[in-house]
């Protein structure tokens, strides 16, 4: 509820809080009663320290010297009666108890001394008698000074034992926010949640507290999991929604645009997860190759060496995943000698897809480090041709080194555009497209995606995957046996770079159809996600995410390239079941025209009219 309807409500007594989730001590009130509370028992503490005070002994000066042995008692009584007082200041003490009059007094010892006894400690017990008059001076003038201090320093106590009764308040409403009843939770002050105009100023200056920031995410992320139970009165989904947003900007370190952007693909609770799942390192993972061993027998020589491993699923049988190893895994001999290649479990996905078959023609349009190529080398067999391309002449080193180290015998290396391809060689059976783009999947690799990618750079990104998925296609050898696909993988979960670019090669390319990946696991892709509506058989793509699978975000999707004339016969074939079923071309209802219907011999005549028109516009004599 908003603070005019908790006005109306008894606040609870500072010293026993209420154990019921009613109205909740917050801060701002634990400070208010703190400070009204500390001011009242200062005073009734100050009443009191004046009544408890001893009666100041008279002046020395003014008053004859003492030297009976009663007066004596009487004064080393009240200077203990000035050093409790002084000592115990904050105590509560009856004043009945305090006052000297009532105060049980003793005979007076009788001494008996010698002249000459008395004669020699005469200028003695003038001495000491001076002593105790200076220290009756000192504890009179001490006490005010120590009255004040005892003052301050209970009333800061007092202070912070109320906001700390309230922190922990509030840190049991935040513990169990969750089993709040609907009422309850209505009662709940939105500064325990939501933070104040000033609390922003402040946290815009001074920066944020870590731990509160990462609280205060997940108590809106339980109240945005139900929201219609648990929302303030005077709070909307976008209140919350815009603060958590700015909440994980601040916490995890992204721009506010791609936290925006990729919290709306999720789900409150699932974003925080991946959020979360970016700030840890990914397992090192290494792939077998086929060519020179097996999985079984590079995992125990690796282990002879003091490596602990084992596979990384059943979904993969060349994959090992490493936890920990004595000596370097990327200069052990076996490395050395090619008989694995360190590779994310991610970039396992496309080659699974593509699946080439021996001696077939198979494009990698952007191949370098070399893993995907060399993995298409080994389920060839070493057969057929493998083109490794990469538009940077510069990656093709470290490509070439890996295809020689691996023994791929099958692999050409060269560097071109990818938009090229086309025109300088076609005629593929299968292209693997792992097209470049913004990285929003391996953060965990490369925490410069979080600061460095704004929305132009995803624009153009964008922009150049549509154009090199239509070169992919256009590079297929439609009329192949064996093959005719494509494979559309990105390591970025953004929708723009990935069913975004797919259904725009769909709709430039209608002998394009989506088909199943092979893959039997991952998420499926959007149909329609922030009012984007996308093909209907977008499902049949895949997602991957490091909070759900333990590895990269990736996504990857398969295209079957059919041949032009089957497209244009089947759409023939539509037409003429349409003329067989009766169905004609509709007018409007407003004419009064019988329904026309397809005719062959009419539709030639005009077809020839037409062709004879445009031979004769470009200056050609028109055929008969």
């Amino acid at each position: 509820m908003g603070r005019k309807s908790k006005q109306k409500q008894q606040d609870p007594t500072p010293h026993q809080p209420r154990q019921a989730h009613g109205t909740r001590v917050t801060k701002r009130k634990a400070k208010e009663v703190a400070v009204g509370n500390a001011s009242k028992k200062s005073k009734q503490s100050n009443s009191i320290k004046q009544a408890k005070l001893p009666r100041k002994p008279k002046d020395p000066e003014s008053s004859p010297s003492i030297h009976s042995s009663d007066e004596e008692d009487l004064e080393a009584l009240q200077d203990l009666g000035s050093d409790d007082a002084s000592i115990h200041d904050d105590d509560e003490y009856d004043l009945d108890a305090a006052s000297d009059d009532d105060m049980p007094q003793q005979p007076p010892q009788q001494l008996v001394f010698s002249d000459e006894e008395e004669d020699s400690d005469e200028g003695s017990d003038d001495d000491e008698e001076d002593e105790e008059d200076d220290s009756d001076m000192s504890d009179d003038d001490d006490r005010p000074v120590k009255e004040k201090l005892s003052a301050k320093k209970s009333k800061k106590l007092d202070e912070l034992a109320l906001l700390e009764a309230a922190d922990a308040e509030a840190e049991m409403i935040r513990t169990n926010i969750s089993t709040l009843q609907p009422e309850e939770m209505a009662e709940l002050d939105d500064d325990m949640v939501l933070p104040t105009e000033e609390d922003k100023e402040r946290e815009a200056v001074e920066g944020a507290d870590a731990q509160t920031v990462y609280g205060r995410i997940r108590d809106i992320v339980r109240i945005l999991g139900d929201l219609r139970r648990f929302k303030a009165t005077n709070r909307s989904r976008a209140d919350y929604t815009q603060q958590l947003i700015a909440d994980i900007s601040s916490y995890y370190g992204y721009t506010p645009f791609l936290a925006e952007k990729l919290f709306s693909m999720f789900s409150p609770d699932e974003a925080i997860a991946f959020f979360d799942a970016n700030e840890t390192p990914r397992p090192v993972t290494i792939r077998a190759n086929t060519l020179k061993t097996r999985r079984r027998d590079l995992a125990q020589a690796l282990i002879n060496r003091g490596v602990s491993l084992e596979p990384i699923g059943k979904w993969t049988k060349v994959g090992l995943q490493i936890f920990d190893s004595s000596v370097p895994v990327g200069a052990t001999p076996e490395y050395l000698a090619g008989h694995y290649m360190l590779q994310s479990p991610s970039s396992f996905l496309p080659v699974m897809a593509l699946d080439p078959q021996p001696n077939e023609r198979v494009l990698d349009m952007a191949s370098a480090p070399g893993g995907k190529t060399s993995y298409m080398s080994a389920l060839m067999q070493n057969t057929g041709v493998v083109f490794a391309n990469d538009a940077n002449a510069a990656r093709t080193k470290s490509l070439s080194a890996n295809v020689h180290r691996l023994g791929c015998k099958n692999v050409v290396v060269c560097t071109y555009d990818g938009r090229q391809f086309p025109k300088v060689i076609g005629g593929f059976d299968r292209v693997l497209l792992d097209a470049p783009c913004s990285g929003t999947g391996v953060v965990s690799k490369d925490q410069s995606v979080k600061v460095n990618k704004t929305e132009r750079d995803f624009a153009l990104l964008s922009h150049l995957q549509k154009q090199l998925i239509l070169c992919a296609i256009d590079s297929i050898n439609t009329k192949s046996s064996t093959g005719g696909y494509v494979v559309y993988s990105t390591c970025s979960v953004t929708v723009d770079e990935d069913e975004g670019v797919v259904d725009y090669a769909l709709r430039k390319r209608p002998n394009v159809k989506l088909v199943h990946t092979g893959l039997e696991f991952g998420v499926e892709g959007f149909t329609n996600i922030t009012g984007k509506k996308f093909h209907k058989d977008m499902h049949l793509t895949r997602r991957f995410y490091p909070h759900v699978h333990n590895m990269e975000g990736f996504f990857v999707s398969k295209l079957h390239v059919q041949p032009r004339s089957v497209v244009k016969n089947k759409l023939a074939q539509g037409e003429k079941d349409d003329d067989d079923s009766g169905k004609g071309v509709l007018v409007d209802d407003e004419d009064d025209q019988p329904d026309v219907t397809f005719n062959d011999d009419e539709d030639k005549e005009l077809m020839q009219k037409n062709q004879r028109r445009k031979q004769k516009a470009k200056g050609v004599k028109p055929s008969k």
